[in-house]
């Protein structure tokens, strides 16, 4: 059996009761961090020029766009939301597979419970299998993706979509199989955006969604795609990762090892790759301070960091000393590390076009210096360590062993909370929606709480 066929095997069985109820909490605060995430997301550019984009291609009201009167159709809702959930690069990373597990698959998952007219268990379900998949696709070829130059989180996303979109159409496996196989073509992702700060990346998610949602739409109707998409010869390890996959490990405890439970959310809006060293950063400057001293004494900041990690948000050096877009930034370590030390916090507007042109903090961000020592484990999941030294000779350490947010060190239910408050345009009713969430299978139509969404917006 190929593996494709276990996924999908397992997939359509699952029910919402089959899931560990420690897990099914864990999906629900992923619904709500994503939710919140996307709410934050409204106020971007990228949001914008996809919001232009869907109103000029797409001719249904399926579906909503979130934090929108505007309907559109299944995939040009699905593309819109996921954007929407990625666009401050805070929404969840899964570690071991280096994906963003929650956008290509909720917005999938709610764009077609919307369309027809699924309650909230048959989404959440639907949204947890997607979750699970995109996980271990992911981790089968830790950072293989991006050594390739492409991003996982689209890569795999596109093929997980496809898997939600065949559960709640009520696809048979082998309609399930093909929908994977013709996702497979759609997988891709360029990083380049790490060499310009441009837009791309939030793209990414929405193509994923999309294309899944597209894939499962054509197998429905009888297209077909290759069954070996995973393990073939030209299945997506083999063509689009530089590193050799496990492909048993996509499927060994399935239903009982639960990868999904294994996604860390974010407290920062940044890259992943930074936190640990973001929270390391924390620790020795709240020593510094406690001790008189100020961001002006600071001589150096020195680092240890992943060497996947330092490829993406140290490398190459000159060029994240002073970031010249916003995301640029929140893919700069040195920067973001200055920025947490001058505004004691790193939030939305820490990486705006204003804030990111202070020259105060691209002079601490040229203090910083790092070393990249071997490391096998997975980027995300490694630990922090930072020593600042200041002018006049002492020497304050930070050491984390994971970073906020992580399985390990998990974000409260009111941390949660306050996120999700934080990012609504409309705050009164937030907390009161963010609990609402964890009782979403409960509700019989998904529909009834996009209206919702709407209203937090107003």
């Amino acid at each position: 059996m190929t593996t494709a066929r276990e996924l999908a095997d397992w997939a359509l069985a699952l029910t919402w009761q089959g899931i560990p109820r420690d897990v099914q909490v864990i999906v629900k605060e992923h619904c709500a961090d994503g939710l919140g995430n996307a709410l934050g997301g409204l106020a971007t550019d990228i949001a914008r020029a996809a919001a232009a984009t869907v109103k000029q291609t797409g001719n249904s009201d399926a579906a909503s766009l979130w934090g929108s009167a505007q309907r559109t159709s299944v995939p040009s809702a699905a593309f819109y939301n996921s954007i929407l959930i990625h666009a401050l690069d805070f929404d969840d990373t899964h570690a071991g597979g280096l994906v963003h597990a929650t956008a290509p698959t909720l917005s999938t998952a709610w764009a077609l419970g919307e369309s027809l007219n699924k309650s909230g268990e048959d989404v959440i379900a639907a949204y947890a299998i997607g979750l699970e998949i995109i996980c271990r696709l992911g981790s089968a070829s830790p950072y293989g993706f991006h050594s390739r130059g492409l991003h996982a989180t689209q890569v795999c996303g596109t093929i997980a979509s496809s898997v939600v979109a065949a559960k709640l159409m009520g696809l048979s496996v082998d309609q399930t199989v093909n929908a994977m196989g013709i996702a497979g073509s759609f997988s891709g992702g360029l990083l380049e955006f790490l060499n310009t700060g441009s837009s791309t990346k939030q793209i990414h998610p929405g193509i994923a969604a999309q294309a899944g949602i597209t894939a499962a739409t054509l197998a429905s109707h009888g297209a077909t795609g290759p069954e070996s998409v995973l393990e073939g010869e030209y299945g997506i390890y083999k063509s689009l990762s530089s590193r050799e996959a496990n492909i048993e490990s996509i499927t060994r405890g399935l239903g009982s090892e639960w990868q999904c439970a294994q996604i860390t959310i974010k407290p920062y809006p940044a890259c992943q790759l930074s936190h640990v060293t973001l929270d390391a950063v924390k620790v020795a400057w709240a020593k510094a301070k406690k001790a008189g001293y100020m961001p002006s004494d600071v001589e150096s900041i020195n680092a240890i960091v992943h060497p996947d990690s330092a490829k993406i948000v140290c490398e190459p050096l000159v060029d994240k000393l002073e970031p010249t877009t916003p995301y640029a930034a929140k893919f700069s370590l040195p920067w973001s590390a200055a920025a947490l030390i001058i505004d004691g916090a790193l939030i939305v507007t820490t990486f705006s076009d204003t804030s990111i042109s202070r020259n105060e903090v691209s002079d601490i961000a040229k203090k910083f210096v790092y070393a990249a020592p071997e490391n096998k484990a997975p980027a995300a999941s490694a630990s922090g360590s930072v020593s600042i030294s200041t002018k006049d000779g002492q020497v304050f350490k930070g050491e984390v062993s994971a970073s906020s947010g992580s399985p390990t060190n998990r974000l409260s239910r009111s941390a949660l909370a306050d996120k999700f408050i934080a990012q609504c345009p409309n705050s009164g009713d937030a907390n009161s929606f963010f609990e609402e969430i964890f009782q979403i299978e409960n509700v019989a139509d998904i529909s009834t709480v996009s209206a919702k969404i709407t209203y937090l917006t107003r």
